[in-house]
């Protein structure tokens, strides 16, 4: 398994590039999105990281590396391709728009908006937001940098961590945002129902 790569990178095409490792040439399809701030900010022989989607099942024996620039991108990726006949290749090419943008038009229930990814009519668009309503919250609440990754002892702890150390919000500000969450609703009993509820509570 591959978690990321860094390299050089080597070519660019439409929906892909080269990264050269250590002497070693991947071939890693990108979703547009990526592509496009590759294309703005990254030159033929600069220095590149990629966080590492490995696709490998029975059905396509070949491995498929998808790349993204952050953890939580990729996160979102494999969030998306867990709902029924999402596949890797059908999420790479819908994934045009950002993924707060898209995880946003599944917490609103937008079926319009995701009806205009690629390859994504209504019935696809209900059964994702049916499939991950509630746990695409965090995402939404990207802003355009995030930091890096997490690490969790439990639900509110984990909410806090990545509020401040993925999302860029102060200590006093997440925890906050926690509590007003919890007090909303005391039944809650995990990190994406109180990723929701926080999400809810920024909308107002």
């Amino acid at each position: 398994m591959i978690s990321y790569l860094e390299g050089t990178l080597k070519k660019v095409y439409a929906d892909k590039l080269t990264l050269g490792v250590g002497g070693v040439g991947y071939e890693i399809l990108i979703p547009g999105y990526v592509m496009n701030e590759i294309r703005r900010t990254t030159k033929i022989e600069d220095a590149l990281k990629l966080y590492i989607s490995f696709n490998q099942t029975e059905r396509q024996p070949k491995p498929v590396l998808v790349g993204f620039r952050t953890e939580l991108d990729k996160e979102f990726f494999e969030l998306f391709i867990s709902v029924e006949d999402v596949g890797p290749s059908l999420a790479i090419r819908a994934m045009t728009r950002p993924v707060r943008e898209i995880a946003l038009y599944i917490e609103e229930k937008a079926v319009k908006d995701l009806k205009q990814l690629k390859g994504i009519g209504e019935r696809k668009a209900e059964k994702i937001i049916a499939a991950l309503k509630g746990k695409a919250a965090k995402y939404a609440l990207i802003p355009e940098e995030e930091l890096p990754s997490m690490a969790a002892e439990d639900f509110k702890t984990e909410v806090e961590m990545v509020l401040v150390s993925q999302l860029g919000h102060k200590l006093s500000e997440a925890r906050r945002m926690i509590d007003e969450a919890m007090k909303r609703q005391p039944s809650i009993a995990s990190s994406e129902e109180l990723f929701e509820e926080v999400y809810r509570g920024q909308k107002k």
